[in-house]
């Protein structure tokens, strides 16, 4: 529904898709202020229970977790236990698991949501992009033919058809224990 608003401004005739919800990410809500695991989010969340954490599945060394500002529905990390900022810096045994949890990851998305493909990577550095660059995440996101839209290109906003709880509840069950 369309409501009208006089003030400030010339009509457009655009709407306005309101996403208030994107502020505790815009303002660094949980991020961590230094680079000590003590304010660590992906170290913290370890301790909650899997539903209230978002965890999909815990391995010996690295567990996956769905993003809590998701790119697209589906969008989960793989995350080392070890408060570890590079990738060189994870030893031989993290290194396989994280990789066998990516692959893991990308099956388990594919049985429930059919994306048509991945974007499977991580920042190194803030400089880079990295949200979080004290604590190493790979990051899984299922695309699908025509997800870019204008929605993010133009209006800077992604329009996510799953609330979190729904996406964890369809992953976490399709997780091979």
């Amino acid at each position: 529904m369309t409501v009208p608003q006089e003030g400030v401004g010339v009509p457009d005739a655009l709407q306005r898709l309101w996403t208030p919800h994107r502020m505790a990410y815009i303002r660094g809500e949980n991020k961590p202020e230094g680079d000590e695991p003590a304010g660590c989010p992906f170290c913290a969340i370890v301790n909650l229970p899997d539903e209230q954490a978002l965890i999909l599945a815990r391995g010996q060394l690295v567990y996956a977790v769905l993003n809590l500002y998701p790119y697209n529905a589906g969008h989960l990390m793989v995350v080392p236990y070890r408060h570890v900022a590079d990738y060189t810096d994870l030893n031989a045994a993290e290194t396989v698991e994280l990789g066998e949890y990516t692959q893991t990851a990308m099956r388990v998305v594919r049985s429930v949501s059919a994306p048509h493909g991945f974007n499977i990577g991580m920042n190194q550095g803030a400089i880079a992009g990295a949200g979080i660059a004290a604590h190493l995440h790979q990051h899984v996101v299922p695309r699908w033919g025509g997800d870019a839209n204008f929605m993010p290109v133009i209006g800077q906003t992604r329009t996510i058809p799953q609330l979190l709880g729904e996406t964890w509840d369809l992953l976490s069950k399709a997780w091979p224990r």
